[in-house]
């Protein structure tokens, strides 16, 4: 049975804790999240939510405009086997990291949701299966050759038998009141009558008879819910029933052979127990306060109904895929702790910024000692910084940078540095495990001051000999020479080459927009 650990709300009034002894929290990291999940000791987190996008952030194009940075967020799959692939390492650490008392949360939609649950299955352990949790993201909407599809689905796993659970309640509905309340006192409070009998014969106190009542005939014995008086322990059955009469609790038959029943009052019930369809949370709206302009971003009340199953205050909660952050935002606002990752810098800027516009929380390094502020880890260098690395450690952070994938390999590489999948990418097999994809984007990157025609010329044509559509070209900065001949070359052929610089992919300004 899970382990019972329902808190009031006063408890979740709870005044954050320190820190961590095991793992730093309050920490937003930006990266590979496997490269730092496998960072972090065994069963060192409360609680995990991921949100992860159909296929791998690095397969992520990113479209620039005349606004610098216009990044594609749209979910994508190629192929269910290579997102399959890149999902299974990353939740191996995560069932790792996990607490024996842990609960693990896994949202996706339908692309691949199937393909999902049978590897979380292996992973987690198919019996540590709790519940297929369907989200109504949506309003109901017409498909020309199929049904609408306006649901999410969330897998949720336990670590084991013996996990943190708080009920969640909904609020009853006026067609619940209606047909559940269906009595009302004459000051119009409404009310149920519930059954204040067991099945099955007792010969012990529980089967005597009470205000000359026995329901020992009737194969009964008086068995009153736990939670109706949990002050009342060590009181004898008789003791508990003459209670609940004072109270005005217990509602008389008018029958002579009638049993007296339990009155419960609508407005001292906790609500309707969730089940496993949620339709009461509707989607973030165009005029919603909380919008960031992030297509894929959850509402608050969906990660607060989450994480106040699942945990308690100061409990760790942990997010690998946290996007523009609602994990992140429900768990402080809840007094938890939290851990954040995600491969994007844009997104750790916009989540660090909603931390602090909608948290209160300072980013700062010697508040974030004492457990009162956070920070991020691992942003993009400086252009100072990037000027001096090795010219193949320069390569990577940009192709990485743009959402791509590098060159295994840093010779012979015809003058590509590295590859970005586009949305329309079409699945085909490949001897290399990364080049599962047939129509991609050459990225070419120089560490110099300035790029010149010369090097345009080479671009154009490794383009050419590939056929490609579009191509990025990063460095420093441009000459005009080279910007006209970009110019010169669509005209010619309709193939675009896309130029950007250093400052122009690290521009603070970026994420303020998009926030």
């Amino acid at each position: 049975m899970p382990k019972q650990t329902d808190k009031t709300a006063a408890d979740t009034q709870t005044k954050p804790g320190k820190p961590s002894a095991l793992v730093d929290t309050r920490v937003v990291f930006c990266g590979d999240n496997l490269d730092q999940l496998r960072k972090l000791p065994d069963a060192c987190v409360d609680m995990i939510y991921i949100d992860p996008p159909f296929n791998s952030n690095r397969n992520y194009e990113v479209f620039w405009g005349e606004t610098k940075e216009k990044r594609a967020f749209q979910d994508r799959h190629a192929s269910t086997q290579a997102y399959i692939e890149f999902m299974r390492p990353r939740c191996v650490e995560l069932s790792r990291v996990l607490k024996k008392t842990g609960s693990f949360y896994y949202h996706c939609d339908w692309h691949a949701a199937h393909y999902i649950k049978v590897m979380l299955d292996q992973v987690f352990d198919e019996n540590q299966f709790q519940n297929e949790i369907i989200w109504k993201r949506t309003s109901a909407h017409g498909s020309a050759n199929r049904l609408g599809i306006i649901h999410d689905t969330i897998f949720f796993y336990t670590a084991s038998s013996r996990y943190v659970w708080n009920h969640q309640y909904q609020p009853y509905t006026n067609e619940y009141l209606e047909q559940n309340y269906s009595n009302s006192d004459e000051d119009g409070r409404l009310w149920k009558s519930t059954d204040l009998t067991g099945d099955g014969v007792r010969y012990g106190e529980s089967g005597m008879k009470w205000r000359e009542v026995d329901v020992t005939p009737k194969g009964r014995h008086w068995a009153i819910p736990r939670e109706i008086l949990p002050g009342l322990k060590g009181r004898t059955t008789k003791e508990k029933l003459d209670e609940l009469d004072a109270m005005g609790l217990i509602h008389w038959p008018q029958r002579k052979d009638g049993v007296p029943r339990l009155k419960q009052y609508a407005d001292q019930m906790p609500g309707i127990p969730l089940q496993s369809v949620w339709t009461d949370i509707r989607p973030i709206g165009a005029h919603a306060t909380e919008r960031l302009g992030y297509p894929t971003q959850k509402p608050l009340a969906l990660l607060e109904r989450i994480i106040k199953a699942s945990s308690n205050p100061n409990d760790i909660v942990l997010d690998a895929f946290c996007g523009c952050g609602t994990a992140l935002v429900a768990a402080q606002k809840l007094n938890r702790q939290w851990i954040g990752i995600d491969i994007s810098p844009t997104a750790c800027r916009v989540m660090a910024k909603r931390l602090r516009d909608v948290c209160g929380l300072k980013e700062d390094e010697k508040l974030w000692h004492t457990g009162r502020g956070f920070v991020v880890r691992d942003l993009p260098w400086s252009v100072e910084q990037l000027r001096k690395i090795p010219p193949f450690e320069f390569e990577n952070w940009a192709v990485i940078a743009l959402g791509g994938i590098p060159n295994k390999t840093q010779v012979g590489d015809m003058g590509i540095d590295g590859r970005i999948y586009p949305v329309s990418a079409a699945p085909k097999k490949a001897k290399d495990a990364l080049d599962f994809m047939n129509v991609w984007y050459p990225i070419q990157v120089k560490q110099k001051d300035k790029v010149g025609r010369p090097d345009i010329d080479s671009f154009q044509t490794v383009m050419m000999r590939e056929d490609c559509t579009k191509g990025f070209f990063v460095s420093f900065d441009f000459s005009a020479e080279a910007l006209t001949e970009i110019g010169a070359f669509f005209k010619r052929t309709g193939k675009v080459i896309v130029a950007l610089t250093v400052n122009e992919i690290l521009n603070e300004h970026i994420a303020m927009g998009l926030a």
